[in-house]
């Protein structure tokens, strides 16, 4: 039923996200050592979420819409979301006007103050797009609106049943205090980190340019526990090409990226940037080509959200909403 064989590894991930959850149920001695762990797992949960909402897992529609949900619950919220604020927001505007994630909002710097507080930034303008797309499935596509509700319902309801069985298993406060620790944590470590991979992947430059657009981080380390998340100008030019695809995607490409939008580590790169560059600014990034607020022609754009969503709907196929 997959897609694709190697998204055996993806399912072998999903079943390891509540085993290593629910352990710290079993063993709560075993925090300090498995809320890490949750925490990598649940920042898989968002990777392979947005995966599969380019390319999905199974070739079966319920299958798919079981998957969503099943990552809704490691990730940390409904994982539609991905559909209007990413794969039709971020994919068309590309940190140009109209992206609700743009990294240049309220400062063109770039500083780890900066990074830091963008994921808050961007929580906030993405609920734009999202309320658009929810009241046009509502008007137009019920049994996308259905499913909405649904994923809300699945992930609300199940984070209460966890909290509630942490409690009946430990009390009141060391059960609350568990299901932080096992949940909670890993979500929010996870909504915010992969906000600021956004920001990194785009900051300083050229959504102008016909690769110079995106920041890749080609080390095989950060691509193998990321799905090849790290090659991010492939995927923006091929978004619909399956995640194990995209390193000989990304081969064809390499030379014609700008060098320093193809770091190799992930951690040296931010070492530079946001511990030397501070004291020795020739660390920091630098703008690439075009800025993404100086549009060759000049002008504005006029966005107005909802207009042309297309939701994925059976899991494989576009429809409009």
């Amino acid at each position: 039923m997959l897609r694709y064989s190697a998204d055996r590894r993806t399912l072998l991930w999903c079943l390891a996200m509540p085993v290593v959850a629910l352990s710290m149920y079993a063993a709560p001695e075993l925090i300090p050592y498995l809320c890490p762990v949750s925490c990598y797992l649940a920042l898989s949960a968002g990777v392979i979420a947005h995966n599969h909402n380019h390319c999905p897992t199974f070739k079966n529609r319920k299958m798919n819409e079981a998957m969503g949900m099943w990552l809704s619950v490691f990730y940390g919220y409904p994982t539609f979301v991905w559909i209007p604020t990413h794969n039709l927001n971020h994919h068309k505007f590309l940190n140009k006007a109209g992206d609700a994630t743009i990294t240049w909002r309220y400062s063109k710097k770039h500083n780890f103050l900066v990074a830091f507080a963008f994921p808050f930034v961007s929580t906030y303008w993405q609920q734009e797009p999202t309320k658009a797309f929810i009241d046009k499935a509502r008007e137009r596509n019920r049994p996308l609106f259905r499913q909405i509700v649904l994923q809300y319902i699945v992930w609300g309801g199940t984070h209460v049943a966890l909290l509630g069985l942490a409690m009946a298993l430990h009390g009141f406060i060391e059960g609350a205090r568990i299901w932080v620790f096992a949940f909670l944590i890993p979500a929010v470590f996870t909504l915010w980190t992969i906000m600021f991979f956004n920001y990194i992947q785009h900051v300083h430059s050229d959504p102008w340019s016909e690769h110079d657009h995106s920041r890749s981080f080609t080390g095989r380390l950060i691509n193998f526990f990321l799905f090849n998340n790290g090659l991010h100008a492939v995927h923006h030019e091929t978004p619909g090409l399956h995640w194990s695809l995209l390193p000989e995607a990304h081969a064809k490409i390499h030379d014609a990226i700008h060098p320093d939008l193809r770091p190799n580590s992930f951690f040296a790169w931010c070492f530079r940037s946001y511990v030397l560059a501070p004291f020795f600014p020739r660390f920091g990034t630098k703008q690439v080509g075009r800025a993404p607020y100086d549009p060759p022609t000049g002008g504005t754009v006029d966005v107005r959200f909802g207009d042309d969503l297309q939701a994925v709907d059976s899991g494989v196929n576009a429809a409009r909403v």
